[in-house]
């Protein structure tokens, strides 16, 4: 008997993979018959780093407004494929640890799907991949989609 997954999360950044990872979470919710949460993270020190660490109230408003339209369109696509229970999120904080721990606890994650990462080898090494992390991290299963 295979396992069920009760809530799936697909942390999404708008890399190339995104549409992968999309459609394989729309895929794992319809047959386990549940939630699909649609995460993007904002990282905070991505703004400090280039507006010389002072940022007005309405640039973020615009890049969240931005965000959560990118993921209505993403959730009437799972929509469209037969999914009825489908929600968007947009969370502010590190990437890994939110995708990894924050979500999942709120949420009662079941199953992450992510995707190999967008970033080069030097960028990987200086940042960290968030897929590496959120497989080592996780207390939620983990799809990883290449």
């Amino acid at each position: 008997m295979m396992q069920g997954y009760k809530n799936v999360l697909a942390p999404v950044d708008g890399s190339k993979i995104t549409e992968k990872v999309l459609e394989t979470a729309i895929q794992v919710a319809k047959r386990n018959n549940t939630r699909l949460d649609i995460l993007n993270v904002l990282e905070i020190n991505q703004f400090a780093d280039g507006y010389g660490g002072a940022v007005s109230g309405d640039v973020v408003y615009k890049m969240v407004d931005e965000i959560e339209t990118r993921l209505r369109v993403y959730q009437k696509q799972a929509q469209t494929a037969g999914l009825t229970d489908v929600e968007i999120h947009v969370r502010f904080g590190n990437p890994k640890t939110v995708i990894a721990q924050e979500f999942p606890n709120d949420h009662e994650t079941g199953l992450i799907v992510v995707g190999t990462t967008g970033m080069n080898a030097v960028e990987r090494l200086v940042v960290g991949s968030v897929t590496s992390y959120v497989t080592r991290m996780a207390k939620a299963d983990v799809l990883i989609v290449k």
